[in-house]
């Protein structure tokens, strides 16, 4: 069978290479290509309505990303040994494409469309992720559906000081910046990721970095277009127009709708007042109609909606003045308590304005972690946050659902601005579960659940780094005039109608997690920079607020909480721990009546220890103390006679060590039995005098404990 390949080449700046290849696979695709990097292999396609349906006033585009087990070499460990549903990573991995090109497609395209990426070759020194957004540019690109403007993404990650693109997965482990950047030749659209307290100044640094490997690829990607002889695109039927309508629309309804925004007033009595205009323009547009006419309310409605963006917009650019009458750089009010659910390890209430998180911490055992199973990565997590977002949070009715991708990703940006100030591993021996729920929302819901999880993660008594706060910025602008706004703390309608959604993360050191989309074209590195600069002020006003509330963890843990203990021991001593058939383990948890488990990392052993109660702890913890404590001579023991030798007795001085007590070194004075001196089970004091360097056993004595007589001599 004869293929017509085309492949194009892209060389990344330390000259690793990427291919994109088209014409042998999933043909009958509107585009199919297929994108390696090393022995990492993704299929990207895409297919798109020819007819676009009626009414439909937006673009049904669904981004599916998933991972082949078979690409690693492994099977699915679900009962069905099948990929299934989308894991939380791979729907995060789809709203990085979508996020970064939903926003380039024309305003007035609404075809279904639809964009699967399949992983089916996983090389750990290729990650997929950033690989993802190239793939489904790509594939359109290849097609003749209406994409003009290639938009790409890479990953940068700051290693020892140096900006890295694409790392391998062993070398972001060393990383303190890590993102991911999605940008057009010209344009930033997105940002994601996680960081080490890092400064503005780095994480802007950062995208610029990312930028000009990204104008590669869109280079690249635009040249591939050509050669696939996809610079044509096919024709679509717009949205249907109607200047007339339009025309009496604004006459009637812009003023009115204006004066509400002038208002400031709250969220719904805004809204109702908007509703109120509309209702009286369908009547009145509705007494003019002939006989057998109808309205056109698709176009009635997207008319009176520009209008609101339109007003919304030219109040902050022109009165410098917002929906809720604050300052552009003006946080909205802010309350905040902690243990308000008395049975919660953890527990805080958080309110900012008419947006409200309660959230609780949960702290279990390493029983409870979760098991997380993937073509590149099995193994557990130990540190979970879950976000929900009920219908009643903006009074509406919705039925409760498993949650959405939405949700997937506000939880995942809280759990990475958080984890940054979580204990080491060696000083936690909990899975901790953040759990928000959202009860009220306008806006900001995600940064309202990363403050809410600091300070209930304080009043659980974990022993975190420091309180991490959280704030969303907005934008709105004008490429005409070139008039902008920086908003801080937005509001739902803010997000809706303006043209940046940037959430920053961080201590009172520095950023731990940002997320910025961005719907415009022409963002600046200047506007960014002011953009983080004015984030900073706002997130640390709000530090100072929860600081108000709580400013260190608590001195202890609550008194229902289980405790825990971690001790770390050599990696020979494990064994000893566990047992011959886990005997040891078991005997221990039997008698102290607390849980026992024992992991090896880093070549040590770590033995974590919970219980409920802290005599069980204290017992559990003595043993396993006593099974590791290296014997030292010249050290007084509390032994237990075992047995009773012609010779002497041998007395366990430490837990599974056995020492001989010779019958010279019971008492000064001469035995010629231990018959009636010593007993078994008796306690008895003892001192660790020799240990043979050959042989490794113990020589204990006991009279040089006791007073010597007289007439021994010195």
């Amino acid at each position: 069978m004869h293929f017509n390949i085309i492949s194009k080449t892209i060389t990344l700046p330390d000259g690793r290479t990427i291919t994109l290849e088209t014409g042998k696979l999933a043909k009958q695709a509107d585009g199919s290509v297929v994108v390696r990097m090393e022995d990492t292999m993704l299929l990207a396609t895409v297919v798109a309505a020819k007819e676009i349906k009626p009414g439909v006033d937006f673009l049904p585009l669904s981004v599916d990303y998933q991972e082949k087990f078979a690409s690693a070499g492994r099977i699915p460990g679900s009962f069905q040994r099948r990929e299934g549903r989308l894991s939380d990573h791979e729907v995060l991995v789809s709203r990085l494409v979508d996020r970064a090109i939903r926003p380039l497609f024309p305003e007035d395209y609404h075809a279904e469309t639809q964009i699967n990426i399949f992983l089916i070759s996983a090389d750990p020194n290729a990650l997929p992720d950033a690989l993802a957004s190239l793939a489904a540019t790509a594939a359109l690109m290849a097609s003749d559906i209406p994409f003009y403007n290639p938009v790409s993404e890479v990953r940068v990650a700051k290693i020892n000081g140096e900006y890295v693109i694409n790392p391998t997965s062993a070398a972001l482990k060393e990383a303190s910046i890590d993102l991911i950047v999605g940008a057009t030749l010209s344009d930033i659209t997105m940002v994601e990721g996680e960081l080490n307290e890092a400064s503005e100044e780095e994480v802007v640094e950062a995208i610029k970095v990312a930028h000009e490997a990204i104008k590669i690829q869109c280079t690249a990607l635009k040249e591939f277009e050509a050669a696939c002889g996809k610079t044509e695109k096919r024709s679509y039927e717009g949205d249907p127009q109607n200047e007339e309508l339009n025309d009496r629309i604004r006459a009637f309804a812009y003023d009115r709708i204006y004066a509400v925004a002038q208002a400031g007033t709250a969220k719904h009595e805004r809204r109702d007042q908007i509703s109120a205009i509309k209702e009286e323009l369908v009547a009145s547009l509705t007494e003019g109609l002939a006989e057998g006419e109808t309205l056109q309310n698709d176009l009635v409605n997207r008319y009176f909606h520009d209008l609101e963006w339109e007003a919304a917009r030219r109040l902050v650019l022109d009165e410098r003045k917002r929906l809720d009458g604050r300052k552009l750089d003006q946080v909205r009010p802010i309350a905040s308590e902690v243990d308000y659910l008395p049975r919660a390890h953890g527990s805080a209430l958080f309110t900012r304005g008419e947006t409200q998180s309660l959230t609780t911490v949960t702290l279990g055992t390493k029983l409870d972690e979760q098991i997380v199973d993937s073509a590149m990565n099995y193994g557990y997590s130990r540190f979970l946050l879950h976000y929900n977002f009920p219908g009643f949070s903006t009074g509406e009715v919705k039925p409760n659902r498993s949650p959405g991708r939405r949700e997937v990703g506000h939880g995942n940006l809280a759990l990475r601005a958080l984890k940054k100030v979580l204990p080491e591993d060696e000083n936690n021996p909990y899975t901790i579960r953040i759990v928000s729920d959202i009860l009220e929302s306008n806006g900001s819901s995600s940064m309202a659940t990363v403050c809410a999880g600091s300070l209930a993660l304080m009043d659980s008594g974990l022993k975190v780094k420091g309180q991490v706060s959280g704030i969303a910025m907005g934008l709105i602008s004008d490429a005409e005039t070139g008039k902008y706004a920086i908003l801080s703390d937005i509001l739902g309608d803010e997000d809706h109608l303006g043209d940046m959604d940037f959430k920053v993360a961080g201590t009172a050191k520095g950023i731990t997690a940002c997320q910025m989309d961005i719907k415009v074209d022409g963002l600046s590195f200047n506007v960014l920079s002011e953009a983080l600069q004015q984030a900073k002020a706002g997130r640390l006003h709000i530090l100072g607020e929860m600081n108000k509330t709580l400013t260190e963890p608590r001195p202890d843990l609550k008194p229902h909480t289980p405790r825990a203990i971690v001790i770390r021991i050599e990696k020979d001593q494990i064994g000893a721990v566990i047992g011959p058939g886990g005997k040891v383990v078991q005997e221990i948890q039997k008698d102290s009546g607390a849980t026992v488990n024992i992991e090896e990392k880093d070549n040590y052993g770590y033995v974590s220890i919970f219980s409920a109660d802290k005599a069980s702890m204290d017992k559990a913890v003595s043993r396993v103390k006593g099974i590791v404590a290296v014997p030292e001579v010249g050290e007084v023991y509390k032994g237990v006679v075992k047995s009773i030798m012609p010779f002497g007795a041998f007395v366990e001085f430490m837990p599974g060590k056995d020492g001989l007590l010779h019958i010279s070194e019971i008492v000064w004075e001469r035995l010629e039995t231990v018959e009636g001196v010593l007993k078994v089970g008796e306690e008895v004091e003892v001192k660790l005098v020799e240990v043979d360097k050959k042989t490794g056993k113990f020589r204990l004595s006991r009279k040089v404990l006791l007073p010597r007589p007289e007439n021994k001599n010195k």
